[in-house]
């Protein structure tokens, strides 16, 4: 449904409602057409990008079961975004040192269907691959699945999510059998005590930090919070207890708490036995790991250990929140393995104030895993590794027999390091902008530069990544087409489309299917709406974890927004808040299982020519690489530059003044940034943002410097740390 056009019989339409296109808390919008004395051309578009911002206005949805009306600054300004800087018509150039030429879409699909059936010909289709995003709707990964993996046949399809909540789904399925978040955000309401391990979530989540805030100014005795992080912020200043511990530490405090918990009689093996596998072979790990040891690898008091440990064990209620902090190591799968470990031997999973909770990065990165948006999944939490599952997708799509390869797809990385090897001849990009959100940016240019066709869907023009590509397909987002996303408490919203896209732009969804149809896929991809799209994948989901079956944008039109699991015949409001309440897990016997693994550290630690730790991560305002932010006029103001944070004691040995200039240089590469010298970051450790790409006019691309280790389970690169050392610049690059 559309809004912005003058309506005769309503002079004050409803307003539109959407899910935000930022964080994973996934809050709520109302977004209200443009003003009657508001001049619009035939496109329905301000007569000027400075008017925009007065044409939609927006406000937090106060129906919105998730938000309740709360918004953050990106949502509140996002209507900012709406017109400026847009990509409106096909762009095609041969070589990357030619200037770009507008075409139409029948060039543009011309082109691509020539190139992929010849790739097919002479190479097959493993030689092309795609990378989508979390920007996506659901709709829209589950229409570039099908394209991929069941037309083209190969499982070359991965998503930005491998750079945010891998590790996360990896966790949960070693240790408790499928992805899925177990809890929901009414448990901060009801927890007792609250860990926030590897999560700024005052800038990354701020609705979700607000919410706790505002329960800690109430109920301050109720609520106990815990932050883990190697930097004090926004969100350990209001912290009962701040654990500053060593990059790369994280699984060995965990093991403390363990061995902490066993030490204080806190843990019924029996009890634990009935739900859980592993137990001996974990008690036995737990107890080499003495809070002695513990607190001399992670550089704490022992009795800042104890008093965690304390909390966990008195406590009725433990929540335990985490984000890129966990997920972005080489260890990621294992960190989060040992959060879900404690929360199984102390009961404090599937009843309300407990559980271990992912807080998703992009808006529909839950989505995305639900409709197979990973090189090694399917539709509905399936896996391409299990016969059955293909079969029931190849019946599904409408698809013969082993249409859908047995053949692992490849991760981001592993794309990647094909185009290095000159094994890739088509790249395709959407909705997303890996030349800055990438690590060894130097790197991923010299291996892109060598792939024949890079294709970019975008919405937004002069990004780093169309710097790279040959064809450029401009993209309809959020607020210009109809579509669901998945936020991080498992709950499904319906974005209406409330504007019209500018120019010749299309929805993702439409622009795979037109390439599916014209690549001889008619019936497959006959979809007349986004509601036909998202009806079939509901199908499919079916007694499955993430059980959509009962979900339709009728439905969510009408009732508003969902919880799954939502089996077909559930009631408006009935979908389950918490997963796992009766102590069964989807796994052969129906329990959970514990994962000793001794840590492993970082990938690359600090050594004499490199002894600072860079760890990376955002600011309140910006929303990773800028292509929509940069545009906003209160957010800039906010953040104006990159900083580079260091210790007191580490800017002396690197005769550094605050407000001077440093380079910053790892194996990889170097920069030139700003100096902040703060007492808020841990001695040995250095922070960067990673917003400003090589387009930003204060370019400072942290992840030059990012080393591509990554956990052997979860494929998730190491962003969080990187070895560098740091010294005096005089000026800048």
């Amino acid at each position: 449904m559309e809004f912005g056009s003058p309506c005769t019989t309503c002079p004050v339409p409803a307003p539109a409602k959407a899910q935000c296109p930022y964080c994973g808390v996934g809050c709520g919008l109302e977004l209200k057409p443009p003003a009657a004395n508001t001049t619009t051309n035939s496109n329905n578009q301000p007569d000027s990008p400075a008017a925009s911002a007065a044409i939609w206005s927006v406000r937090g949805d106060r129906q919105h079961p998730s938000s309740l009306g709360q918004v953050c600054v990106k949502g509140a300004t996002v209507a900012e975004t709406l017109d400026r800087n847009r990509l409106s018509t096909p762009l095609w150039r041969e070589q990357r040192d030619q200037p770009f030429e507008a075409i139409s879409w029948e060039r543009a699909f011309t082109i691509l269907v020539e190139r992929i059936q010849a790739i097919q010909a002479e190479r097959g289709s493993s030689a092309i691959a795609m990378y989508g995003s979390g920007q996506f709707l659901t709709e829209d990964y589950y229409v570039a699945n099908k394209l991929i993996k069941g037309a083209l046949g190969t499982n070359n399809f991965d998503a930005n999510s491998r750079l945010c909540m891998s590790s996360a789904v990896s966790g949960y399925k070693l240790s408790l059998g499928s992805d899925g978040p177990p809890c929901c955000y009414d448990d901060l309401d009801l927890a007792e005590t609250v860990v926030l391990i590897g999560t700024n979530t005052a800038e990354c989540h701020p609705v979700l930090f607000q919410r706790l805030l505002k329960r800690k100014r109430r109920q301050k005795e109720a609520l106990q919070l815990v932050v883990i992080d190697p930097r004090a912020t926004a969100t350990s200043d209001v912290a009962d207890l701040h654990l500053a511990i060593r990059p790369g530490t994280d699984l060995a405090l965990l093991h403390g708490v363990g061995h902490l918990l066993l030490e204080r009689g806190a843990v019924d093996p029996e009890r634990v036995a009935a739900t859980a596998d592993g137990f001996a072979e974990l008690a036995a790990l737990w107890a080499g790991w003495t809070p002695e040891k513990v607190c001399a690898l992670c550089g704490i008091e022992e009795k800042a250990l104890r008093h965690l440990a304390a909390l966990w064990a008195a406590s009725s209620g433990v929540l335990s929140l985490w984000s890129m902090g966990v997920n972005q190591s080489v260890e990621g799968t294992a960190t989060v393995a040992g959060i879900i470990n404690l929360h199984l031997v102390s009961g404090q999973i599937g009843r309300p104030g407990a559980g271990p909770f992912s807080l998703t990065g992009q808006p529909n990165a839950m989505g995305g895993r639900e409709a197979g948006g990973l090189a090694a999944l399917l539709p509905g939490y399936r896996s391409i590794h299990e016969a059955s599952h293909r079969a029931a997708i190849e019946q599904h799509w409408g698809f013969p027999a082993g249409a859908i390869s047995e053949r692992d797809g490849l991760s981001v990385w592993e794309q990647i390091e094909a185009m290095e090897r000159g094994e890739l001849d088509l790249w395709w990009v959407a909705a997303t902008n890996p030349l800055v959100s990438l690590p060894w940016l130097d790197r991923v240019r010299q291996a892109v530069a060598r792939c024949p066709l890079v294709v970019l869907s975008e919405a937004y023009a002069g990004t780093e990544t169309e710097a790279v590509a040959h064809l450029v397909l401009p993209a309809a987002q959020w607020s210009e087409k109809e579509g669901v996303m998945t936020n991080s408490e498992r709950r499904v919203t319906l974005s209406q489309a409330f504007r019209k896209p500018p120019g010749e732009a299309r929805p993702d969804w439409s622009i795979f299917a037109e390439l599916g149809r014209r690549l001889g896929f008619g019936q497959q991809f006959a979809y007349g709406s986004s509601a036909e799209v998202y009806a079939e994948f509901a199908a499919i989901t079916a007694g499955r974890v993430c059980d959509h079956s009962g979900l339709s944008h009728g439905l969510l039109a009408e009732h508003g927004p969902q919880q799954w699991p939502f089996p077909a015949g559930t009631a408006p409001g009935g979908g389950q808040a918490r997963l796992h309440t009766q102590g069964v897990y989807p796994t052969a016997n129906g329990k959970a299982r514990l994962v000793a693994q001794q840590p492993l550290g970082l990938g690359e630690p600090p050594d004499d020519s490199f002894p600072l730790v860079l760890t990376v991560g955002r600011y309140l305002g910006h929303w990773h690489t800028m292509t929509r932010t940069a545009h906003v006029e209160r957010v800039c103001r906010s953040h104006p530059e990159p900083l580079l944070e260091i210790h007191p004691a580490d800017a002396e040995r690197c005769n550094l003044d605050d407000g001077g200039l440093a380079r910053v240089s790892s194996r990889r590469g170097g920069l030139t940034v700003k100096v902040q010298i703060s007492d808020r970051i841990r001695p040995g450790t250095v922070f960067l943002p990673m917003h400003w790409g090589a387009a930003q006019e204060q370019a400072c691309e942290a992840n030059r410097l990012m080393h591509a280790l990554g956990c052997p389970i979860s494929k998730q690169p190491e962003l969080k740390a990187a070895a560098v050392q740091v010294e005096r610049a005089e000026r800048a690059d």
